[in-house]
């Protein structure tokens, strides 16, 4: 019970890393806000947060929206009258290069990606300064700390993530606040397939697809959602107590290549 009576927002719950963090929490005791865009999906985590031992309140939410992010911390202030934990994970994923990303895009991934991190961030800080203690993690990527190929608005965020997490760190660590970012590498998640970076729905096509993109890592695969939270446990429990301003890579070593 490493989060026992701990209160834990995380944006972006409902799916992939997300959900599989909240289940994590859940059987370690904790208090859970989650938040998502899908009320149907919001319902199922509540239920199987409570199954695994945790409270968990779904908080329908777009990170977008200013007025959002505050009504997800007046709820979690409401429901449990403390914040100790922020797991900053709602984000997108965006392609392109420099000359090919429009505009639009460019905002919508600095908006859910970087914004929405700070917005948050900002909205318990006071509240973790008045506690004397308090723990976020940003989710970042491998790309927080290498570039690839034809992701440049994706990657430019992520950067931006690694950078924004060091210097709260920095700022906030006498007030008894850490601040560190996990950095998955390629993760198989739920919105990889719903967005078509699979192409075809026949099983083996899928896994053909997933063997092919997979050979570059030094592992052999891809990483599990269950892999990721158990790396952004160990950054919120007692555990990483000297660890701030870390940008922890949980990437099958790709990054090391």
């Amino acid at each position: 019970m490493k989060l026992k009576n701990q209160t834990a927002i995380i944006t972006g719950g409902t799916s992939g890393i997300g959900k599989a963090t909240a289940l994590r929490f859940a059987e370690e005791g904790a208090n859970l806000i989650v938040t998502g865009r899908r009320t149907e999906l919001g319902k199922i985590i509540e239920a199987e947060c409570r199954l695994r031992g945790g409270h968990c309140v779904f908080v329908e939410a777009d990170h977008t929206k200013a007025e959002d992010c505050q009504r997800v911390v007046d709820t979690a202030l409401r429901e449990f009258d403390q914040i100790d934990i922020l797991f900053n994970n709602a984000g997108i994923v965006t392609k392109g290069t420099a000359d090919t990303t429009p505009e639009e895009i460019w905002q919508d991934t600095l908006d859910i990606n970087v914004t929405a991190v700070w917005r948050m961030c900002r909205l318990v800080i006071p509240h973790m300064k008045k506690q004397g203690k308090g723990v976020i993690i940003n989710n970042g990527s491998d790309w927080s700390v290498v570039a690839g190929k034809n992701a440049f608005p994706y990657i430019m965020s992520k950067g931006a993530v690694g950078m924004m997490t060091k210097a709260m760190a920095i700022d906030h660590a006498r007030e008894g606040i850490r601040v560190n970012a996990v950095c998955p590498g390629d993760t198989l998640v739920d919105r990889w397939i719903e967005k078509g970076y699979f192409e075809g729905s026949d099983p083996v096509t899928l896994a053909q697809a997933i063997k092919e993109a997979s050979e570059h890592m030094p592992m052999g695969r891809f990483g599990k959602p269950e892999e990721i939270a158990n790396a952004v446990l160990f950054l919120a429990s007692d555990e990483s107590s000297f660890v701030t301003g870390h940008l922890l890579l949980v990437d099958g070593g790709n990054t090391a290549q």
